[in-house]
């Protein structure tokens, strides 16, 4: 069997009795984080343009735009909500996979969930379960350094795996759709050196194309087979060399669901041990900024490669947000990085920019082309005085998880920067409905408390 159609094969398996208690649990951990950092998303740098144009490709009321009281057809919405995710470098990812699959899978799954109706917790959980394992698993078998950007290329394949499980997709329509996903996906690397929104707009791409995929495929059409590892496949093109047998052969034991990692700060996960890096020492020996004399950012050829940008005097939101110099300035000065960091006058703070002066980011000679870790940190003060942290995974990695209450509060946060303003006790409520999403008889209650207040 092809690749496409082992994967094809696992997805139209997927049933919420099937999956193991662990991943259930994953499941409604990442929704709700998923969905927080997507209505945060909604008040970023450039989506009242970005809601503004996407208004004139169809009208409709489909489906919700988190954060906010539109309404728009279920490709737009799928497309604005992906970009909402991922705008501000917040949303849950797989380091080993260097893939940010819920960005994708969330948005269109519950987009098409709410034009449907019918679709419970379960079926959701189930479908983010899939889609995890197809988009996951297209990283992890990668054995090339980065070309494209992933998180939208096979994420894509994750949205369109998640999409199945809701429509209840046969496995030959499955292979279908992923081939036709093929032949729209996108994701290229260099709005990610130049700073631009086009990056996590990719996001949104691939989100609808997903949508697009799995309509068309349930109209009676079908793409290639063999867009995996064929002669034009996905692999051969966006990757280069690849061994997917050992992830294929994982299928329905490995769920992938729970081998994911939070973002504790809201910038590139790359920046993250160097964020917590500063912060630990900052609170260990509580020097003064005036004290210190450098930072250096020790990091892997991959951390390196994303977020050893120089820092500039007037950057955009998204040079910022994958800046280390940039972040890490604001982690000296506040004890903190928040979502107000990368907004208006914070981007051009002179406090900031001097700190940031002071940071350099270094490779080390780690041989994994995806490894974020490890990390070393070290800072120089002006006494003589080197302070050293390290660490071999970063925080909120599987082995090193957010606390229950962390995320809750990294939740609320993000739900204070709704584009107009979600109705009071949203909060409390949605926390309360994820956590008993398995008893849920249709995620349009979910969706219904999306929606910014009249």
């Amino acid at each position: 069997m092809l690749a496409s159609e082992r994967l094809a094969d696992h997805v139209a398996g997927v049933r919420f009795e099937r999956l193991p208690e662990t991943a259930v649990a994953a499941a409604k951990v990442w929704i709700l984080d998923t969905l927080g950092v997507g209505v945060a998303g909604s008040s970023a740098t450039g989506m009242d343009q970005i809601r503004d144009a996407a208004g004139r490709w169809g009208r409709g009321d489909e489906a919700t735009i988190w954060g906010t009281r539109l309404r728009a057809p279920v490709t737009t919405a799928a497309f604005v909500n992906g970009l909402q995710v991922h705008n501000q470098e917040y949303d849950c990812l797989h380091e080993g996979a260097v893939v940010h699959a819920m960005a994708t899978l969330l948005p269109a799954v519950l987009a098409l969930a709410e034009r449907e109706g019918g679709v419970s917790g379960r079926d959701l959980i189930a479908a983010v379960a899939a889609g995890l394992d197809v988009a996951v698993g297209l990283g992890l078998a990668s054995r090339s350094a980065f070309r494209f950007f992933r998180p939208a290329t096979a994420g894509g394949f994750g949205a369109v795996a998640g999409l199945a499980v809701v429509l209840g997709l046969s496995a030959e329509q499955i292979a279908g759709a992923f081939g036709l996903q093929y032949g729209q996906t996108s994701g290229t690397m260099q709005p990610h050196i130049e700073g631009n929104i086009l990056l996590p707009m990719q996001i949104g791409f691939n989100a609808m194309s997903a949508v697009r995929s799995v309509e068309l495929t349930s109209a009676g059409l079908s793409g290639p087979r063999d867009i995996f590892e064929g002669r034009y496949g996905y692999f051969r093109l966006f990757e280069g060399e690849w061994d997917l047998e050992p992830i294929l052969r994982s299928l329905g034991q490995d769920w992938r669901i729970c081998e994911m990692s939070h973002k504790p700060w809201p910038a590139g996960r790359a920046t993250h041990g160097g964020i917590e890096g500063i912060l630990s020492l900052r609170e260990q020996h509580g020097f003064a900024m005036k004290d210190v004399r450098s930072v250096r950012v020790i990091v892997p050829p991959l951390t390196n490669r994303l977020v050893s940008r120089p820092d500039v005097p007037a950057p955009n939101a998204f040079y910022a947000r994958l800046c280390m110099a940039f972040i890490g300035a604001k982690a000296l000065l506040h004890g903190d990085v928040d979502i107000s960091h990368c907004r208006g006058e914070a981007l051009t703070d002179p406090a900031t920019h001097a700190l940031a002066r002071l940071i350099v980011t270094e490779m080390n000679d780690n041989p994994d082309p995806n490894a974020m870790a490890p990390q070393l940190l070290e800072i120089s003060l002006r006494d003589g005085t080197t302070l050293r942290w390290a660490c071999d995974a970063m925080l909120a990695n599987p082995s090193r998880p957010l606390s229950r209450e962390r995320r809750l509060r990294k939740f609320l946060r993000c739900l204070e920067f709704s584009r107009e303003g979600l109705r009071e006790g949203v909060g409390v409520a949605l926390v309360g409905l994820i956590d008993r999403l398995d008893e849920v008889a249709d995620v349009r209650e979910v969706c219904a408390l999306l929606e910014a207040s009249a």
